[in-house]
């Protein structure tokens, strides 16, 4: 596989449509990979070796038949994708990282999935997250704690570690990934890939998140791979009746004036951190885009979404036992102590919100942060130690870049900015104003040619330290 790995969707694309390389090759060299590296990575729930072979040889002998057509109709034909275990995939257990679903079979796929398959994507396996993505780490007492492959002693961020740490290490281009307070964009940052938050609505979410904080989207080495899976993903579907009709809007030409802001709340970004943030996003100049120093449109905003994902948190608990986690037991208590008028008056904080940065991104037509301010923790914590505390309920706390623009609905992306001295990747977001989501894809293409970062990937520790000790397997 290590001639592939590292190959993105259209270059291994390429090579299928040229003949040059099987489905069952590359679905079989990522297996091969995701099993070597899975005890060191812990990034798979389950491994699907059988029913990704089997999708591979339907996929070849499509090709045979139809040849050329066959790649014309099916935009990912033949590409590894991992999903996210929080999502439902039809026959393959979704666990949600939750001991009671430890044997959970969906009897459907959701959405994402179905559209990847219907695509041609090869679904490989399911990725691990924190029990039902509850925080911003990615560990569970079901199958422990994913590690980051760039440093296995620390966390690939969460809740959608898992996904994040297979695309980095080399495991299929593509993963789906949810995001509810910046689960797709923390591991992203964390993990040196790059992580689209579509506009909350542009990809339907199923089952429907009682929060309506919570977005699918995906993750990328690439931000082409990573538009070119929101392309297949966006449109609305009858579960999701939260979905958005038409398609997104048209990038912005031109010019854009960008405002960069260190950072919305504490904690304030590491120096070294808001360094290489900066320096990346300056990069923008190149392009002609105006870069202009703005301050925060709004107070932290934290109370507000601990107040709506507690409560929604909470009820999701009626009649599941109750977690063992003090930290999460500790958050679906403070949801059952609120009230109706504290979640009313949360809500409207929330619209509030949503105007404030609307009338800001009427002279931006991009945000552009840290996407996380500080370094991963340690692997098998959900948060940081000493933890950041704001009020009763902290667990999110720590990531006050990322949980605005879940109130807000806005699309963002987390690209990497660069390593630290101590060789840790650091993310850059780019947040668009809402159903902009194209425009944010332009940017951070653009981002991508001025700083690139794919020769990063060869110095991926985890990723040549191969072992061929065996993890469960489907």
């Amino acid at each position: 596989m290590s001639g592939l790995a590292y190959l993105d969707a259209a270059e291994l694309r390429s090579l299928l449509i040229g003949g040059a390389l099987s489905v069952h090759e590359l679905v079989e060299a990522t297996l091969d990979r995701a099993v070597a590296l899975n005890p060191r990575l812990n990034a798979f729930v389950t491994i699907d070796r059988a029913g990704a072979l089997a999708a591979a040889t339907e996929a070849d002998a499509l090709i045979a038949a139809d040849g050329h057509a066959a790649f014309a109709a099916r935009p990912l034909l033949g590409i590894p994708v991992s999903i996210k275990d929080l999502t439902p995939t039809e026959g393959l257990r979704t666990t949600r990282g939750s001991v009671p679903l430890r044997e959970h079979v969906p009897a459907e796929d959701a959405p994402v999935v179905a559209r990847l398959r219907t695509a041609g994507a090869i679904v490989t396996g399911k990725t691990n997250t924190s029990e039902d993505g509850w925080s911003g780490g990615c560990v569970n007492r079901l199958v422990g704690a994913t590690a980051n492959p760039w440093d296995p002693s620390r966390t690939p961020g969460g809740s959608s570690g898992g996904s994040a740490a297979a695309v980095a290490a080399g495991i299929g281009p593509l993963a789906t990934g949810t995001d509810g307070a910046g689960s797709i964009r923390i591991p992203a940052a964390f993990c040196g890939v790059v992580g689209f938050k579509p506009s909350l609505g542009r990809v339907p979410y199923v089952p429907v998140s009682a929060e309506l904080l919570s977005h699918c989207g995906v993750l990328a080495r690439t931000v082409a791979d990573a538009a070119a899976a929101f392309d297949v993903l966006a449109g609305p579907d009858p579960r999701d009746s939260f979905c958005l009709d038409g398609p997104p809007a048209p990038a912005t030409p031109g010019p854009l004036r960008i405002g960069w802001i260190d950072g919305l709340g504490a904690p304030a970004p590491e120096p070294e951190i808001a360094g290489l943030a900066r320096a990346a996003v300056a990069a923008l100049g190149d392009f002609g885009h105006e870069i202009e120093v703005t301050t925060p449109p709004f107070d932290d905003p934290y109370q507000t979404l601990a107040t709506i994902l507690a409560c929604a948190d909470a009820a999701g608990h009626l009649d599941r036992p109750d977690p063992v986690e003090p930290e999460r037991w500790s958050a679906i208590r403070f949801g059952r102590t609120r009230s109706a008028v504290e979640l009313a008056v949360a809500e409207q904080a929330r619209t509030e919100l949503c105007d404030r940065v609307r009338r800001r991104m009427a002279r931006f037509d991009l945000l552009a942060t840290p996407t996380v301010p500080i370094a991963p923790f340690p692997v098998d914590q959900h948060g940081p130690v000493p933890p950041v505390a704001k009020g009763d309920a902290s667990w999110l706390a720590w990531t006050p870049n990322t949980y605005p623009f879940n109130l807000t609905g806005q699309p963002a992306i987390s690209v990497p900015a660069g390593l630290t001295a101590g060789g840790i990747p650091v993310g850059v977001q780019l947040i668009g104003r809402w159903r902009a989501d194209l425009t944010v894809l332009r940017a951070a293409a653009e981002l991508e040619c001025a700083r690139p970062w794919r020769h990063l990937y060869r110095r991926v520790p985890v990723a040549e330290e191969e072992t061929h000790d065996q993890p469960s397997v489907r």
